[in-house]
């Protein structure tokens, strides 16, 4: 198993504990973004840019992934395909995507996108807090243990 993230839009907080987990589980993290990005040096950890363009870290993500690996993404149409190549998706707030939760979240997306083009102020995300960066990282040290339970 290994980790990919899906890096342009992933909060910094996020990435630190994703650069811990690497050298201390060690694990392979692979952060893939538009734009160059700076990761401590390790043996474990990893950034691929693409060029730019919508969805291009996506595809990259999707086709450079294998079954069973995890991907960190707030973005529920990658996280959909991640699900039907067989890995993972968890997003920054420690929430995963299921196959039985991702059509409900495919379309309130598609509703929200609608409401937005017909000029609804639907305002955005919560803030990202301390309660959310927490829930992450349980969530995370949680499936790693499954993962390596399963092994």
């Amino acid at each position: 198993m290994q980790i990919w993230v899906d890096a342009d839009a992933c909060p910094a907080v996020i990435k630190d504990i994703l650069y811990r987990v690497a050298d201390r589980v060690p694990l392979q993290v692979t952060l893939v973004a538009n734009q160059l990005l700076r990761v401590p040096p390790s043996r474990h950890i990893r950034s691929v840019q693409v060029p730019s363009g919508a969805d291009v870290a996506d595809q990259e993500i999707v086709r450079l992934m294998e079954p069973g690996d995890l991907v960190v993404t707030g973005d529920i149409p990658l996280a959909s395909d991640v699900l039907k190549k067989g890995g993972y998706a968890l997003n920054p707030r420690g929430e995963f995507y299921t196959n039985d939760n991702i059509a409900q979240m495919l379309t309130m997306r598609a509703f929200m996108d609608e409401l937005r083009g017909s000029g609804v102020d639907t305002g955005g995300p919560a803030a990202f807090n301390q309660g959310d960066r927490q829930n992450f990282a349980n969530s995370l040290d949680r499936h790693i243990s499954k993962m390596r339970r399963q092994a």
